[in-house]
């Protein structure tokens, strides 16, 4: 892929040292929309564990944004260097992670992370510091709730409220969105992560949602990361015809 990375910093081991690091990054967050209209790429990114969490294992998926027809998968797997700390999850996945973006054959207009953006504690989720690390606009869609509250949230899908963090009074910042995606099921907790305002994040997500509670880019990521289930087949002449940005691609698994 044509973007350049810059490296994830390595876990030194020192939490009050990554807090105040987050806290730092957080400042350089960018809450308003900077990407391609209309999108051409899109891009998911799951992590999951293997070898009892020795190995990190962070899958990415490279869709065509008009239709959804996955073009490239990736797999990368790299020893798992730190323990799990409650708000520090990023330190742990974002190394094997910016390895599964690098290896994508061409740079995403917009990037979707398991995980949070700005809904957490420093403002600093997953997705929030690979967009800073990749300089790539990118938002969360997470299952479940990290940090605020929101009012009652209606069953109809493409419901959202605003999320609030709470613990300095009422009213609260907003930092995310609680959005129904599909009658009947939880809700998503969907927030920006860098180079995406927050009015347009639930937009943004409602518009790949197809059938099922996620959005196409991290329900395929998830299913790679996971190994649940097979995964349909990349288009790879669509790609080529897309005259995407491109290098050597990487092995696929």
């Amino acid at each position: 892929m044509s973007a350049d990375p810059t490296p994830p910093p390595a876990w030194h081991g020192d939490v009050r040292r990554a807090r105040d690091e987050q806290a730092t990054l957080a400042t350089r967050v960018r809450l308003r929309d900077d990407f391609p209209r209309p999108l051409r790429t899109l891009a998911g990114f799951d992590v999951g564990f293997e070898d009892s969490g020795a190995i990190t294992r962070a899958a990415a998926v490279l869709l065509d944004a008009a239709t959804l027809a996955p073009l490239a998968t990736r797999v990368a797997r790299l020893p798992t260097t730190m323990p799990y700390i409650p708000g520090l999850l990023s330190f742990r996945e974002l190394p094997a992670l910016i390895t599964a973006l690098r290896a994508l054959p061409a740079t995403p207009d917009l990037c979707f992370i398991d995980g949070h953006g700005i809904a957490h504690p420093r403002r600093l989720g997953i997705a929030a510091h690979f967009g800073i690390v990749s300089g790539l606009p990118s938002l969360g869609v997470a299952k479940k709730k990290l940090v605020g509250k929101h009012a009652e949230l209606h069953e109809m899908r493409g419901a959202f409220t605003p999320l609030r963090d709470t613990s300095k009074g009422l009213p609260g910042e907003q930092i995310g969105w609680a959005l129904r995606s599909k009658p009947g099921c939880l809700p998503l907790f969907v927030s920006p992560g860098h180079r995406v305002s927050m009015a347009s994040a639930p937009e943004l997500v409602m518009q790949f949602v197809t059938r099922y509670r996620l959005p196409e880019p991290t329900r395929l990521a998830d299913r790679l990361a996971s190994r649940r289930g097979a995964m349909p087949a990349c288009d790879s002449a669509a790609l080529a015809d897309a005259g995407l940005p491109m290098t050597p691609l990487a092995t696929e698994e």
